[in-house]
C-alpha cells in the first residue's frame, strides 16, 4: 500500500488533506481513484486510509485505523556529513533514509571542495527533502527524516543532545583501533540517540578532531579498511541496523 507523508496540519478530525504532489502521484503514477487505500504518516502515527476526494491540485483522505509503527532503528540516528564532492550528498541523502537515519545534517569542513553559495542553500535542501521524502516512502519509512545545513561549530556544540558521539576517523582504523564503534552500540538502548560526524573526501583536519575530542566525541574506526566519504554513512547505518534488529 502506498504510503504518503504530511505535515500534522495536514489533518482536521479523522480526516488529511494531501499536497498537489500527492494527489499527482496518485491519480498519474499509481492510477488511484476515490475509494483506494492509502497509508498516511504525519509525524504522531501511521494511519490506513481511504481516498473520498482525488483531484489534479488536491487529495483527500479518511482514517480507517491507526497501524503499529515497526520500520524505525530502535535508536535515532544522526549523521552529521562533511559536504562533499558532485551529488553525492543526494546519494547519501536517499541511501541513508532507506537504510533508517533519523536526521541529516550537513556541514562545510576545511577540506570540503564543495562550497554552497548562502542564497541557493535552501534550493538544494528543498531538493533534499524531495530525495528524503521520495526514499522514506519508497521504504516503509514512518519518520520522514530531516535535514539539516549547519556549521562546523553547532554540529560540536550539539554533543549534548545525544547519548553518544562519534567520529568516523580514518587514522584510527591506521592504528588499528577496533573497538570503540562496538562498545558504543553495545551500551545504546532503545531509545537512545547517536550522532556520528563524516568528513568529506580529504577527511577532517586534525585540528577539527581534536575539537570534537574535546567536546565529548570519541574517535572510531569503520573497519580495517578506509571508506570512500559516500560509503561511510551507509556502513553506520548498516552496523547499527545489523547490532539492534537482525543479531541474535
Amino acid at each position: 500500500m502506498q504510503r504518503y507523508f504530511v505535515e500534522q496540519t495536514a489533518r482536521a478530525g479523522n480526516t488529511f488533506t494531501l499536497s498537489k504532489d500527492d494527489a499527482h502521484h496518485m491519480k498519474n503514477v499509481m492510477r488511484m481513484d476515490v475509494g483506494d487505500e492509502i497509508l498516511v504518516l504525519d509525524g504522531t502515527g501511521l494511519f490506513r486510509c481511504r481516498l473520498e476526494q482525488l483531484e489534479k491540485q488536491t487529495a483527500v483522505a479518511e482514517m480507517i485505523e491507526e497501524l503499529p509503527i515497526e520500520t524505525e532503528l530502535p535508536i535515532h540516528v544522526t549523521i552529521a556529513y562533511a559536504l562533499p564532492k558532485g551529488d553525492k550528498i543526494e546519494l547519501v541523502a536517499q541511501k541513508a533514509t532507506e537504510l533508517g537515519v533519523h536526521q541529516l545534517l550537513v556541514f562545510e569542513s576545511a577540506r570540503s571542495v564543495a562550497k554552497w553559495d548562502a542564497k541557493k542553500v535552501p534550493k538544494k535542501l528543498e531538493r533534499l527533502e524531495k530525495i528524503v521524502k521520495e526514499a522514506a516512502e519508497q521504504s516503509y519509512r514512518a519518520h520522514l527524516p530531516t535535514v539539516e545545513y549547519v556549521t562546523y561549530d553547532e554540529v560540536l556544540q550539539s554533543a549534548t543532545d545525544y547519548t553518544a558521539c562519534l567520529i568516523a576517523y580514518e587514522e584510527s582504523a591506521k592504528e588499528g583501533e577496533a573497538s570503540a564503534f562496538a562498545s558504543t552500540l553495545s551500551r545504546l538502548q532503545s531509545g537512545d540517540s547517536l550522532l556520528i560526524v563524516i568528513g568529506p573526501e580529504g577527511g577532517l583536519t586534525e585540528t577539527e578532531v581534536t575539537r570534537l575530542t574535546a567536546g565529548g566525541f570519541v574517535p572510531a574506526s569503520l573497519g580495517r579498511r578506509i571508506l570512500r566519504t559516500e560509503t561511510a554513512p551507509l556502513y553506520v547505518l548498516s552496523a547499527v541496523s545489523y547490532h539492534f534488529e537482525l543479531k541474535g
